[in-house]
């Protein structure tokens, strides 16, 4: 971060330089840290895989993408991403938060690139609602959430993507109208 610790935010669509950083996120991960959010490590696909999928997505137009990302940066760096999927253009998506910094956690900074990720969701696949299901136990995504103005839904058990264990999920909601009314706070 800058010296008068105020770091300059950014948020910018996935390119494919980003793509080994978001494997070794992954990849890399410790075996706690990844249980936290829900992982089923025997769902864990390889590196390869990982590679194929993200590459995909620099060749698709917004209409025909199965996932989106978006690259969070601070001070120019990235520190994490924010991607979309179960996408019905026009219609609703769901989103993931991952903050591969250890040091820019715990600092308000998620919170901050999660608004700012927002409008390219919306406008870019032309969203009515935008949903997000973090694991029920993983505090710190639910509280992002509540603190951004998504709507709480309801908690169930579910195995909410590919690549986790069947959980107890949080399901939030925000729709377009309700972030056109934040923007204008």
């Amino acid at each position: 971060m800058n010296a008068v610790n105020h770091p300059s935010l950014s948020v910018r669509e996935l390119q494919a330089g980003d793509i080994d950083a978001i494997a070794r996120y992954w990849l890399g991960a410790d075996t706690a840290f990844l249980h936290g959010m829900g992982v089923d490590l025997d769902k864990m696909p390889a590196e390869g895989q990982w590679k194929k999928m993200l590459s995909s997505q620099l060749r698709q137009s917004y209409r025909e993408k199965q996932s989106y990302c978006l690259i969070w940066q601070v001070d120019g760096r990235a520190v994490g991403h924010s991607n979309v999927n179960k996408i019905v253009f026009g219609e609703e998506a769901y989103m993931h938060l991952h903050l591969w910094d250890t040091e820019v956690r715990k600092q308000g900074i998620g919170t901050a690139l999660v608004k700012m990720t927002l409008p390219h969701f919306f406008k870019n696949l032309q969203l009515k609602k935008l949903y997000c299901e973090p694991y029920a136990l993983n505090p710190a995504p639910n509280r992002t959430l509540e603190k951004i103005g998504f709507e709480f839904v309801k908690e169930y058990v579910t195995t909410p993507g590919w690549i986790n264990f069947e959980q107890s999920v949080r399901l939030w909601e925000l729709s377009y109208e309700r972030f056109c009314e934040m923007k204008r706070i």
